[in-house]
């Protein structure tokens, strides 16, 4: 990891890339951009975990095809995802990338022009989000349920309800303590409905983090349950779990 910092800081930002290259250059377009304060450097996602947990970050500028764990896993594990700009040197992952809500999506080599659009599109959502928070308003409940449709019926689970979340095909079955309910959803659109305390740690399963009872470092138990931990979900889970 490589720190830096810079007075009177505004964007707290990190890079996440493997190629020391694509860092150093990203590195120097920060610098010529005020207002960016770049945190620090990583060379995969994984590590960058630690400083997400300590320190509030408003933008990541984080590559796609990197090892341990893509960018696009890495933003899907992510509770409260700060801003992200994809830099990539790969075309293919941009509808996929754009479905994750993501400020913008940049292909290398990265020039300076196309780099200082991306941040002006961040800059102008990270000024809504701050004007918006600063109006008085009543503070929403937050939801704890959520209706599904079941057998021509919308049913209404409390989320407390919910173990874990299981994925066949194009439908996933809800399973809760006394019964389980199966809705036509991808589990990959479910996860969004679910509060952040539900983790993905498989391509198949989304768990209630609140009702494990046990965990190793191949699987997750809840009420004698065990569900597994996927290859590519294992790194992350067991870092948040730990």
């Amino acid at each position: 990891m490589i720190d830096t910092h810079t007075s009177n800081p505004s964007v707290k930002c990190i890079i996440i890339d493997d190629e020391p290259l694509a860092i150093k250059l990203i590195k120097g377009h920060i610098e010529q951009v005020p207002g960016l304060e770049l945190v620090a450097t990583y060379q995969n996602a994984v590590t960058a975990l630690d400083l997400l947990k300590k320190e509030s970050i408003d933008l990541i500028f984080l590559d796609i095809e990197m090892p341990v764990l893509t960018g696009i896993d890495f933003v899907k594990s992510l509770q409260k995802p700060p801003g992200i700009i994809f830099t990539t040197a790969y075309r293919n992952y941009a509808a996929e990338s754009y479905e994750l809500n993501v400020i913008d999506y940049l292909i290398k080599p990265i020039t300076f022009t196309r780099f200082f659009k991306a941040v002006n599109k961040f800059f102008n959502q990270h000024n809504q989000a701050q004007t918006i928070s600063q109006e008085p308003s009543s503070v929403p409940t937050p939801q704890n349920y959520i209706y599904v449709n079941s057998n021509k019926k919308h049913i209404k689970i409390e989320f407390d309800q919910m173990l874990y979340i299981e994925s066949i095909k194009d439908y996933v079955r809800i399973h809760t303590a006394d019964k389980s309910i199966v809705t036509k959803d991808k589990i990959s659109d479910f996860e969004q409905k679910v509060p952040s305390h539900f983790l993905r740690v498989h391509r198949s399963f989304i768990v209630n983090t609140h009702k494990i009872t046990a965990f190793t470092k191949q699987d997750i138990e809840i009420n004698e349950r065990e569900i597994p931990i996927g290859r590519n979900y294992k790194s992350l889970v067991l870092k948040l779990l730990e």
